[in-house]
């Protein structure tokens, strides 16, 4: 194979396409509309103080991959750097635990897309898990193939998607705050922000949900190769794509309080986006709503690829699994091969889907399995960011604060949210979050051997 159909698409993204892609990654209509029910049952009026807290513990987060990401700009990312810093094991398991949480978002996030579309065209099968999963199954292939044609087509895409998506949450926050703001349905103070409102079990039990909310920012570190000046442009999409998500998600949770009683929140379960839309707007400009929401999941189902792609191309690139899965297109220059695994997986798990009672029961258990493998994951890039600043002869204040501190913050209070959240999972969601890290075990070690066995077989060629 020549050179460039061994290299990602160099210098294809800017730090505009960079941050929208982060912005993306993180669903946040989708993540509005389907768990802001969830985690206003958790703490309430909290929510917004809630969701204000954990940006800042996954700024944490951010810091530390965009100190990694300079030190190392790699697609494989939390991959890569852990890898490097604390071995292979853990390295490949941050990978795997990454692979399992975008593989799991193949379904939790096509089914929103596909009840979305049906609301549109066909209301009376929104119902209708077969139906929905087929539609989603539509939506999936379609992404797949836009994602293998280039990773230019790609953040094109997002850009159209992601500016429609924002135009219409901000005629709706517009709306909301134009109506409401002199009679809401809830009065908020300042005192609500207040950290000392919480205590430890409350702070807690939304803390998982919120993780939800900000999940997949990180994609911009998976397109560090494909970025100009990755090192630093991939580092500079997270913080800023972090900064806007944390803005929309404490204002989105203060608007739905002022709009919505504790009932009507109840009562829109995953569709709180549009129960706001209803009360603001007559139809059909109600289901712009709609709109919004399915084009939030597309945008992210596109990230969620994208990350899986890029880190199994990064993990295969390394030997630690089957090369073929780094074969890149020869003209567009993606993981082809890849992204067909996870087109054809998340197909698999669409039929199973199917069988599903509700759609609300798919989401719930795709919110528990994700929010733990990606505390995981996320938990360990922190340890490995402070790990390297701790070693470092050249610590300065800022930062021992920024890539120090506050990530090993981030770390802990991550790890600690992951295990004491899992009794409180279903069977099902327990056997994706646990099983989906320790089975990477098998393919780890099945690949550790052949390497071993490849290396044998050189040194016996050699003597």
């Amino acid at each position: 194979m020549d050179q460039l159909a061994t290299q990602l698409e160099k210098n294809a993204l800017g730090l505009t396409e960079s941050t929208i892609m982060g912005v993306a990654g993180t669903a946040p209509v989708f993540s509005i509309s389907a768990t802001s029910a969830t985690l206003m049952a958790s703490v309430g009026a909290l929510a917004p103080a809630s969701l204000l807290y954990c940006g800042l513990i996954m700024l944490g987060v951010t810091f530390a991959y965009m100190h990694l990401n300079r030190l190392e700009t790699n697609a494989g990312a939390s991959y890569a750097w852990v890898s490097a810093i604390f071995g292979r094991t853990l390295g490949f398991l941050a990978g795997w635990a990454l692979l399992v949480a975008s593989a799991v978002f193949m379904v939790s996030g096509t089914v929103p897309a596909a009840d979305a579309t049906l609301a549109l065209i066909a209301p009376a099968y929104v119902n209708n898990t077969a139906v929905v999963s087929l539609v989603a199954s539509f939506w999936l292939i379609l992404v797949s193939a836009v994602i293998i044609k280039g990773v230019k087509l790609t953040s094109y895409v997002q850009v159209v998607l992601t500016v429609i998506e924002f135009a219409i949450v901000l005629i709706i926050l517009v709306a909301a705050l134009w109506q409401y703001a002199h009679h809401p349905a809830h009065t908020l103070h300042w005192s609500d922000f207040a950290i000392t409102q919480f205590n430890p079990h409350l702070f807690a039990t939304g803390a998982l949900t919120a993780l939800f909310f900000y999940w997949g920012w990180d994609v911009t570190a998976n397109l560090n190769e494909e970025t100009r000046n990755g090192g630093l442009v991939a580092g500079l999409g997270s913080l800023f794509a972090m900064l806007i998500i944390m803005a929309l998600f404490v204002l989105f949770a203060v608007v739905t309080l002022m709009v919505l009683s504790d009932s009507e929140i109840q009562s829109a379960n995953t569709n709180v986006v549009l129960a706001i839309a209803e009360k603001i707007f007559p139809a059909p400009w109600s289901y712009l709503a709609v709109l919004a929401v399915m084009f939030s999941t597309l945008g992210t189902l596109e990230t969620s690829i994208v990350q899986f792609t890029r880190t199994m191309f990064a993990q295969a690139r390394d030997g630690m699994l089957n090369p073929r899965y780094a074969k890149l297109h020869s003209a567009w220059h993606t993981p082809w091969i890849a992204t067909l695994v996870i087109a054809g997986f998340g197909l698999v798990l669409l039929i199973g889907a199917a069988g599903v009672p509700t759609v609300n029961e798919i989401i719930q258990d795709s919110v528990d399995t994700i929010g733990f493998q990606a505390s995981f994951y996320y938990g360990l890039a922190c340890f490995a960011s402070a790990w390297m600043i701790w070693r470092s002869q050249n610590k300065t204040p800022i930062k021992v604060m920024l890539f120090l501190l506050w990530p090993l913050g981030s770390g802990l209070f991550l790890w600690v949210i992951g295990i004491i959240s899992l009794p409180s999972f279903n069977l099902t969601g327990k056997i994706f979050a646990v099983g989906g890290v320790l089975i990477g075990l098998l393919p780890f070690w099945l690949n550790r051997h052949h390497r071993r066995k490849l290396v044998g077989a050189e040194n016996m060629r050699l003597l």
